[in-house]
């Protein structure tokens, strides 16, 4: 299937830096005055028709709550089921329709952000998301556009994979056909390159698809979808609703054509989606493909050999970029004694550096959390933490949503390295830190593996290269995504195909052909150019 064809040789996407008087910034800041100036109307898209509701939900920045920017239209269940309808309907053509032509719509899809879309999709995701400029544009440009230009690449090497070996007079091939049925992409809030990267890689393989968006991130996920139309996407190919959680999995998990989910999102929702699938299993034609990117409760284990500023800005970035509010963000982290004071002064130093504020201002480092949930969860937190005198909050510790949802970056040191916050998930801002004896590094070590029940990402630092060999050998299971020497976040698709095991989901690493490989089901065809006349063997005859 790919004898004649070579796709484009994929480069990642440069990271434009939006200095002062740069081009790339006058165009950001025309487009975030632009959308500032409008309520936009959002509607559904259901086979490739727009569909509006009159049940409307208000859209606002998380650090400008009281600036409507757009309403969308809610759906309920009636809705997804006339989007499973409609990718159905659109199968026949869509998994027949050769893969260089659905190839060249993802291209096309890659360039138009690259380009005109640009600045358009990077205010949407400052404005809705409350994400930095500089954070935008590695995520909803860069990071989309390379998976979309990637997997294209990665699509065509699945189709020239094929049988080596041939016997006499036979002709051995495999198609790697479309899952059989549509399939279900639930999208988070917090990257719009995975809000675009979920659909779109499962429709590129010939799959039909439903898509629910977190409601954070429906803004966004509209201008996805406008790029997706203007690049060719047929209608009912990828099928856009805003239901609830509810009634969306009532439609989508009772469903006999129900053939694979594509998730990234809470532990909570992943498992109970599984047990509702689970239970359902002899509904379905098929064994459904379930793969999910969850939680995690992320790492940075600073050895005593450990160079003091690398530590710092590992720690400062790693937890504190777009408010910590990455799964692969520095949650936790445990400092030698013997650097404690050194790395304590400078990193408290850094942390009072960033100013905190909406994403307009571009001097600002630290934005709003998402929404008022998350808000007063991470404000219960540092709270009870001010409160326990266990534990220390050494810097930051403010929250205030009288004009925005924004929560200081916040540092906890703890005396228990089983406290709470060394402990759970928060998402946010907030970096717990727990100062072991330097010359305790293996008890370090089993306190990383056994502290959390996630392993999405983690970090060691350290010069001494025996230390970061034992680390690399004892954490092999305690992140999917293991870095040294570097904070745990920012992995870069061609480069860190992404994702981890245990509660993180089950590793099927977004931005690799592995992950494209899930949404495949592979037929062997053998063809015998000169078939067999007689049933008997040669051993059958006399002697």
């Amino acid at each position: 299937m790919n004898g004649f064809f070579k796709v484009p040789a994929p480069i990642n996407e440069p990271v434009l830096d939006y200095a002062p008087g740069s081009k790339e910034k006058l165009a950001l800041k025309k487009a975030l005055k632009d959308a500032r100036s409008q309520v936009l109307d959002i509607p559904m898209y259901i086979n490739g028709q727009e569909v509006r509701t009159g049940k409307l939900q208000s859209i606002a920045p998380p650090h400008d709550i009281k600036h409507q920017i757009g309403n969308f239209h809610r759906g309920d269940g009636s809705h997804v089921q006339q989007a499973i309808e409609a990718a159905l309907a659109a199968k026949p053509l869509w998994e027949n329709m050769p893969w260089e032509q659905r190839a060249a719509i993802f291209l096309k899809a890659a360039e138009l952000l690259a380009g005109p879309y640009r600045a358009k999709m990077n205010a949407a995701t400052m404005l809705a998301q409350s994400k930095s400029a500089y954070q935008a544009e590695i995520d909803s440009a860069c990071e989309l556009i390379d998976f979309l230009r990637f997997n294209v690449q990665y699509m065509s090497e699945i189709y020239a994979d094929q049988p080596t070996a041939n016997g006499k007079a036979i002709w051995n091939r495999l198609e790697h056909r479309a899952l059989e049925g549509f399939v279900f992409a639930l999208t988070p809030f917090n990257f719009t390159a995975i809000a675009g990267n979920l659909p779109s890689c499962m429709a590129m393989m010939g799959n039909v698809v439903v898509w629910k968006p977190a409601f954070t991130q429906i803004y966004s996920a509209n201008v996805i979808m406008e790029i997706f139309i203007e690049a060719g996407l047929p209608a009912g190919v990828i099928n856009l609703v805003f239901a609830d959680g509810v009634s969306t999995g009532e439609a989508v998990f009772n469903h006999p054509d129900f053939a694979g989910l594509h998730f990234t999102g809470s532990t909570g929702v992943f498992r109970g989606m599984w047990n509702t699938i689970g239970a359902n299993i002899a509904k379905y034609k098929t064994y459904p493909r379930i793969v999910g990117e969850t939680g995690g409760k992320d790492f940075v284990l600073v050895h005593k050999s450990a160079d003091v500023d690398t530590a710092v800005v590992a720690l400062a970035r790693g937890a504190f970029e777009y408010q910590g509010q990455k799964c692969s963000a520095a949650s936790r982290a445990y400092i030698p004694s013997n650097l404690w004071e050194e790395i304590k002064t400078k990193l408290v130093n850094e942390v009072k550096s960033m100013k905190v504020g909406p994403t307009e201002d571009f001097r600002n480092f630290v934005n709003a959390v998402i929404d008022e949930k998350s808000f007063d969860k991470l404000k219960q937190y540092i709270d009870d933490a001010k409160k326990d005198p266990s534990v220390e909050v050494i810097v930051g510790g403010n929250c205030d949503k009288t004009k925005g949802y924004f929560i200081d970056p916040t540092i906890i040191v703890a005396q228990d390295p089983k406290y709470t916050t060394m402990c759970e998930e928060l998402f946010g801002p907030v970096l717990s830190l727990y100062v072991y004896n330097e010359n305790e590094f293996d008890k370090a070590l089993d306190l990383v593996n056994t502290t959390s029940e996630y392993a999405l990402t983690g970090a060691v630092i350290a010069q001494d290269r025996y230390a970061i060999t034992l680390a690399t050998a004892k954490l092999r299971h305690a992140a999917g995504n293991f870095y040294i020497n570097d904070k745990p976040t920012g992995a870069v698709v061609g480069q860190q195909p992404f994702g981890g095991s245990r509660a993180s989901g089950t590793n099927d690493k977004a931005g690799s052909k592995a992950n494209l490989l899930r949404w495949t089901s592979t037929r062997t065809i053998k063809e015998t150019l000169v078939p067999v006349k007689d049933y008997r063997y040669p051993f059958l005859a006399e002697e």
